[in-house]
């Protein structure tokens, strides 16, 4: 079934460049013929080795959400679980949390929370299942301003929750004070300027009816990728490693909301999807679980953080020359690859491998099939479809947007392990002149082994690989191009993030106080006692 399917998909590259068999709008550039047979041929070298390898392969099965189940889990993903169910409360920490929020991030909460309180009434739940607009009450009692230094909002009742922001009745996103305006107006107006102060919501809601940053939906080649860029900031750019644990975990609820009101604002579906557990290999190198891996590694080399295989090919291929001619494009001889493959699990680890005897194509062939034979896809299996869907987004802008929150949602291994591969595959594209492996050839190649996944069965390729081949490469150019922009925390989010400690310490002081006063209460009461025991003292 499989070789059916990959050659149907080789036979058809050749007619891409002239009929439509995927869509060209937006930010799927036209790919010249050549780039796309580069496409075709990695899928059909994929399927080569595949075929050469047909040790057991389970199939991954991503669980359909039951109606309901999808807000939940995002609501618990966001850490914001004690909004509905049987936990429903006013605690003091989500509320802080809330306060923080924009507009746009709230109406993403709000939405999702009148989902699972409708979906919990049909259930006929017994427990207290809370009004959308008393969550949200507390913030717009107050008239504190939130982070973006807009006035809370006033959320949507169920009256009108059907009027969309996109009709003409649905309540504006507008960014409220006049600081807050005259804010977005002092921006640079130019296009290739990241503004990482505003949510990137909040900006698509104001741009939405503009014509503004529109300017490079089409287009192909290396050269037209806009220059994007981050405007110099006095107090410096957050990176990912940058903050402590249990900052980041907001980070990651933040990122989580923002993404989802930013999806919502430009009318895509975000949608995670959540994968059934399934056996894997409990050791070796091919086929292992990241975290196994790192834990194998660990008791070699203390600390380790990058797969110690992962590290070694890559180093592999650099040691021979980045400006070989067709590096990673040209594949390394299939059954040599699968015979180096199975030595390599059984001395790697005793360090009795022969890596003089290893070529450079097939080095590289290991190091995709590494990335391609992870258990779960390297971009995990909750945001792969998310990342493919990054090209319906309306702008270049958006989408960069979009990627740098969908990287802050990765887990720290993998994200770790993404970095270096990105620096990599930057490296090889500096040689471009010797080895003739531009930007576009190395997403062409690359794309495949990142957004096709074994574990997804023939059925979600037939139908997605071939249509959305063009998207996914271009995706894949984009993590290349703006690698460096990626790993940066936006600020509005780094705000939100301190606003809520500077809440959180205001509540532990008054606790501390509140405890204190009640001691020294109690203790004046006992000495209290005490005298009118005795009088004379």
């Amino acid at each position: 079934r499989r070789s059916g399917q990959y050659t149907m998909n080789h036979d058809h590259s050749k007619k891409i460049p002239d009929g439509a068999s995927f869509d060209r709008s937006g930010s799927q550039d036209s790919l010249d013929e050549l780039s796309m047979d580069d496409y075709w041929k990695e899928l059909e070298n994929i399927h080569e080795t595949r075929g050469n390898n047909h040790e057991e392969q389970v199939a991954l099965v991503v669980k359909e959400p039951d109606e309901g189940e999808l807000e939940e889990e995002w609501l618990k993903e966001a850490g914001l679980s004690n909004l509905f169910g049987e936990s429903s409360g006013d605690s003091l920490e989500s509320m802080v949390f809330l306060s923080t929020l924009t507009r746009t991030q709230k109406a993403a909460v709000e939405k999702r929370v009148e989902t699972v309180t409708q979906t919990m009434r049909k259930r006929n739940k017994q427990h207290q299942i809370p009004d959308v607009r008393d969550i949200f009450r507390l913030q717009n009692d107050s008239k504190g301003k939130v982070c973006d230094g807009s006035e809370p909002s006033t959320v949507r009742t169920s009256e009108n929750k059907n009027e969309t922001h996109g009709g003409t009745k649905g309540p504006k996103f507008s960014l409220g004070t006049d600081e807050q305006k005259s804010l977005l107006e002092d921006v640079p107006s130019s296009d290739t300027d990241i503004n990482l102060e505003i949510s990137f919501a909040e900006q698509a809601a104001n741009l939405k009816d503009s014509s503004v940053g529109k300017m490079y939906k089409g287009g192909g080649g290396d050269t037209l990728l806009p220059n994007f860029r981050l405007p110099k900031d006095k107090t410096g750019t957050t990176k990912i490693g940058d903050l402590a644990p249990q900052d980041m975990k907001k980070v990651y609820s933040l990122a989580l909301i923002e993404l989802t009101a930013l999806y919502d604002i430009l009318g895509t579906e975000f949608k995670q999807q959540k994968a059934v557990k399934i056996k894997t290999k409990d050791s070796g190198l091919f086929g292992v679980p990241l975290s196994l891996l790192l834990e194998q590694d660990q008791k070699k080399v203390p600390g380790t953080k990058i797969p110690l295989i992962f590290q070694k090919l890559i180093a592999q291929i650099e040691e021979t020359t980045l400006e070989t001619e067709g590096l990673l494009r040209i594949p390394g001889v299939a059954t040599r690859v699968k015979g180096l493959c199975q030595e390599l699990e059984a001395k790697f680890y005793e360090g009795t491998f022969n890596w003089e005897n290893v070529k450079q194509h097939d080095a590289a062939s290991l190091l995709k099939l590494f990335i391609r034979e992870l258990p779960q896809p390297l971009l995990t299996v909750e945001y792969l479809k998310a990342f493919q869907d990054v090209q319906n987004l309306p702008t270049r802008k958006q989408q960069l947007q979009a990627l740098n929150l969908l990287v802050i949602l990765l887990p720290e291994a993998i994200l770790l392990l993404f970095q270096v591969l990105l620096e990599f595959l930057q490296r090889v594209i500096d040689h471009r002149d010797k080895n003739k492996m531009t930007l576009k050839n190395v997403a062409m190649v690359m794309a495949p082994n990142l957004f096709t996944f074994h574990g997804f069965g023939s059925k979600t390729i037939e139908q997605s690989e071939f249509v959305m081949a063009a998207g996914t490469a271009n995706v894949m150019r984009f993590m290349i191009q703006y690698q460096k922009l990626l790993w940066t925390i936006p600020k509005f989010i780094v705000n939100q993030v301190r606003k809520q400690n500077t809440e959180s310490q205001k509540k532990e002081k008054k606790d501390k106080a509140m405890k204190k006063l009640l001691k020294k209460m109690a203790y004046d009461r006992e000495k209290h006692e005490k005298q009118e025991k005795t009088p004379n003292d």
